[in-house]
């Protein structure tokens, strides 16, 4: 798949790489795509939170659920888009709350969120892969296993991460993480679905008081 992983990610997760099931999801990938089928993102693209932010720079945990389904939209960062590509409905929201929360001027800033991961804002969908228009489509393919896993890993062998769990299917991972270690702060979804109910969460300046709080520079949420 011409994967690029982060060396410390390679060392942190090498027990999944060499299980069973991720042989099988890795398979079954191949199978699609040589049978014609689309899917996004890109080969290149799918571990791009992992390749972004090292394992031991992770200060914060963004969980999303599957990647954009649509042509040129994803790219392997929970959320986010490349340049250029139209603003998602739910990353306009995040945009509003962080301007609301911060009283910062997001207008003309890009749906790319790569500037957020080069800061140690782990960008991570519970599934890495899609087939094109076609929403969820890869949820029982054994990524969540694996995702799981990566959280699990995250609690155990890390200290003071922020994880920001958004809507019920982010929330459902809070099991996973060992919150007398880490912060975890809830609140609805950003999509406009859900009434607008994310709004006012203010989990930006919160997370970063919470950083600073130890010691932590604060995320620069304008990049």
């Amino acid at each position: 798949m011409n994967v690029i992983i982060e060396p410390s990610w390679k060392e942190a997760l090498s027990s999944e790489f060499d299980k069973p099931y991720f042989a099988e999801l890795a398979a079954a990938l191949h199978r699609e795509k040589a049978s014609g089928v689309t899917l996004y993102p890109p080969g290149s693209l799918i571990f791009n939170a992992f390749a972004l932010t090292p394992f031991n720079q992770v200060r914060v945990v963004i969980l999303g659920q599957d990647p954009y389904h649509n042509p040129g939209q994803a790219e392997g960062l929970s959320f986010s888009v490349p340049p250029g590509v139209p603003l998602p409905p739910s990353l306009k929201n995040i945009y509003k709350e962080i301007e609301d929360d911060l009283g910062l001027d997001l207008r003309g800033k890009n749906g790319s969120l790569r500037g957020w991961a080069e800061q140690g804002v782990f960008l991570l969908n519970a599934i890495l892969t899609v087939r094109a228009g076609a929403a969820a489509s890869h949820s029982r393919l054994g990524w969540q296993t694996f995702t799981d896993a990566v959280i699990q890993t995250i609690s155990d062998r890390l200290d003071g991460v922020v994880f920001l769990l958004w809507g019920n299917f982010a929330r459902s991972k809070k099991a996973l993480i060992d919150t007398s270690r880490h912060y975890v702060l809830e609140a609805a979804h950003p999509s406009p679905l859900a009434g607008g109910a994310f709004f006012g969460c203010r989990h930006f300046s919160k997370t970063n008081q919470l950083l600073t709080n130890n010691g932590h520079e604060p995320i620069d949420w304008s990049k």
